[in-house]
């Protein structure tokens, strides 16, 4: 049965996703300059397969589940995110317009479970909304590039698709999570493959697997074991033990970190706009998941 508040152990492994994935579109953005993006997602999927599923046992879960999983979280997010990393989303702000699969999340929890939020809850989505939009208003402004509508609609395509997949996993409920990652894996490779050959060339493939440098290899070995394996199974676990609406909004920290991590690394300037985003996102969060302790704990003492 899910837990309705956050343990200590949950803040814990809720951090080290949300590191994990921050650091996700900058170790993207590094290794889209040698790996074409669906070629990408091939290997990346390849390698969260092999050889795991040798040494993991197939997951007690109906093929049909386990199959719509894999394609809404790892084909259809990932189709779309790298190729809109491709056409030129920055990676601090992909970071950002990802995280509105909390909001999709939420939603269709709410038709499908019938999820009830409290108020704290619905504040605090409002709010970490108002960081958002603060945070996109100012990514956009700073981007010059041509491509960024089509980078934004695809980024929020792969937001819906991992939205679904969020849905699916807790409809699957509690099970052996790195099974369930490994073994879901191998649905993507071949879809991803054939993306490839037909979007990117039989040339272009060659080439890239030919004349793959060390931090193309780096980055497939990142998105495979950090984010895949690690990130995935961690999340899993915190969707299957605590309600949705309480999971879904910590990743609105993710973009804290990626737009920090690209700043950084990528020098994708960070403004003060940006910053105070980030704060009200993070107010956001504070209010969403400990909102209806602290108006209890009010309660009590002035009562």
């Amino acid at each position: 049965m899910s837990k309705s508040v956050l343990s200590t152990r949950h803040i814990l492994i809720a951090a080290i996703v949300i590191l994990l994935w921050g650091m996700n579109f900058v170790v993207i953005k590094i290794g889209l300059k040698g790996i074409p993006p669906f070629l990408m997602g091939a290997l990346r999927f390849m390698l969260v397969a092999f050889p795991a599923i040798f040494f993991l046992p197939r997951p007690k879960v109906p093929f049909k589940l386990l199959l719509a999983y894999a394609m809404f979280i790892s084909l259809g997010q990932f189709a779309f995110l790298f190729s809109a990393m491709a056409v030129g989303m920055p990676a601090g702000l992909a970071s950002l317009v990802l995280q509105a699969q909390a909001f999709f999340t939420v939603g269709l929890s709410a038709m499908v479970f019938g999820d009830k939020l409290r108020p704290s809850n619905l504040l605090g989505m409002l709010v970490a909304s108002a960081g958002l939009i603060l945070l996109g208003s100012a990514s956009i402004a700073s981007s010059a590039s041509q491509v960024t509508l089509a980078g934004f609609a695809l980024t929020l395509c792969a937001a819906f698709s991992w939205a679904s997949g969020n849905v699916i996993n807790k409809k699957i409920g509690v099970t052996n999570v790195l099974s369930l990652v490994s073994w879901s894996a191998l649905v993507p490779i071949l879809p991803f493959l054939l993306l490839s050959y037909l979007f990117e060339g039989g040339d272009v493939i060659l080439h890239s697997l030919s004349n793959m440098s060390l931090s193309s290899g780096l980055t497939i070995v990142y998105l495979a074991v950090a984010a895949t394996l690690i990130g995935y199974t961690l999340w899993g676990k915190l969707l299957a033990s605590l309600p949705t609406h309480l999971v879904a909004p910590l990743t609105l920290m993710v973009p804290v970190v990626g737009l920090t991590a690209a700043w950084l690394i990528l020098d994708e300037a960070l403004s003060q706009t940006q910053l105070l985003g980030a704060v009200t996102v993070m107010t956001g969060l504070f209010i969403n998941v400990f909102g209806s302790k602290l108006v209890h704990n009010l309660r009590n003492i002035f009562a």
